[in-house]
């Protein structure tokens, strides 16, 4: 069975269970499709980023986390949220060290688990070490300044900060169970059409005025990921391994689907191992010093994880939590904020606490309030309150 078949028998059973918005799975993905959640180089081809020569791995001291959580009034406990939420890792690191680590479905500490919209907050990191490396000159340019392709689109002229805080203005639906919005018909597009996808990019329209209104749409970070590409003049996935993969010292090999001209997807589709996720968490959980070395710009890290408009403040946005630069600030944060994906992946960071935890799920009944009850519950628990 080749690829391309493999390819359009995935996109059309996926659209056709999003369609029944998977009532007869309970509002999870059945296990074949769990499955390509940890094997995405099967869906398209992909550019991969290689582990480091010099790994760093956590100290590891694993226990149990024996607690149940409080959401809407109702008490529960872990390990039927574990099952009930479709969870394939989750992964806890306090002060350094491994507390608890646990794989479902047929996952384990290798399985490159995908990211989904997680991987935006990879791009973020990147457009800041850009503009600390002088590529970039300010977050108030207007993207066109580098990426001319995107002249005459919904971009033209709106700045690069407008586009990091989802407020570009442009046109673009995002409705994950209606399988006819924009996202899944520009899925179609990429995975079964072989359609390029800078050119998907440069036919978006306005509209509304940028900088007003938060609106989630993808498309704006894969315009990010144009920007990229025309600063440095290389491919993401080589920017990232460079950048972060290799000084963080991660573990495994990673790597990015990409489009029909190998240009990565980096609104979703990186892919990595739990344990690799969480050393970037470490990373911004440390104001983007690694042992040491300023990695990310501490200013830059600071600027990202703290929303400065009205309209992306906590409860202003287009659900309870706030947004700043493609990070997720939780409503009544104590200094947490989050990376966020689609069907349940969370890279949680709690400086305070010194606690990152890592989720992946196949979860399509996804809660991520109910989530978050979760991960200050297990902060609750460490801290022995």
């Amino acid at each position: 069975m080749n690829n391309r078949f493999i390819r359009l028998i995935t996109v059309a059973l996926i659209g056709v269970f999003i369609l029944l918005n998977l009532n007869a799975c309970g509002g999870r993905v059945p296990y074949g499709f769990v499955k390509l959640f940890r094997e995405a180089d099967r869906v398209t081809e992909v550019a991969t980023i290689t582990a480091s020569d010099t790994p760093f791995r956590f100290e590891e001291n694993p226990g149990e986390l024996e607690l149940s959580y409080e959401f809407k009034g109702r008490t529960y406990e872990l390990e039927r949220f574990f099952k009930r939420t479709a969870t394939t890792s989750f992964l806890v690191v306090k002060n350094d060290e491994i507390v608890y680590e646990r794989y479902f479905q047929g996952a384990d500490e290798s399985s490159r688990l995908t990211s989904f919209s997680m991987a935006k907050s990879f791009v973020s990191a990147l457009v800041g070490i850009a503009i600390e490396e002088g590529y970039i000159e300010s977050v108030d340019d207007p993207i066109t300044r580098y990426v001319p392709e995107l002249k005459g689109s919904g971009y033209d002229g709106v700045p690069i900060k407008h586009v990091l805080q989802m407020s570009s203005g442009v046109k673009f639906s995002e409705n994950y169970y209606n399988p006819f919005c924009d996202l899944w018909v520009m899925a179609g597009r990429l995975v079964f059409l072989d359609r390029p996808m800078d050119k998907y990019m440069a036919n978006r329209k306005s509209k509304e005025p940028s900088g007003e209104r938060f609106h989630y749409a993808s498309v704006d970070t894969q315009a990010l990921g144009m920007l990229l590409r025309r600063t440095k003049g290389r491919p993401v996935a080589e920017y990232l391994e460079e950048k972060i993969w290799h000084p963080l010292g991660m573990e495994s090999d990673a790597f990015w689907n990409v489009d029909c001209e190998g240009v990565e997807l980096v609104f979703c589709c990186l892919n990595a191992t739990a344990k690799d996720y969480a050393k970037f968490g470490r990373l911004y959980m440390n104001g983007g010093n690694w042992n040491g070395e300023q990695i990310v710009a501490e200013s830059w890290v600071l600027e990202s994880i703290v929303p400065d408009s009205p309209h992306l403040q906590p409860g202003r946005t287009e659900n309870s939590w706030g947004y700043q630069y493609q990070w997720w600030i939780p409503e009544d944060s104590d200094g947490e904020f989050m990376a966020v994906g689609i069907f349940g992946q969370y890279l949680y960071v709690y400086p305070k606490e010194d606690l990152i935890i890592v989720k992946t799920s196949a979860d399509m009944a996804m809660n991520d309030d109910e989530c978050l009850a979760v991960f200050r519950a297990v902060a609750e628990y460490l801290r022995g309150d």
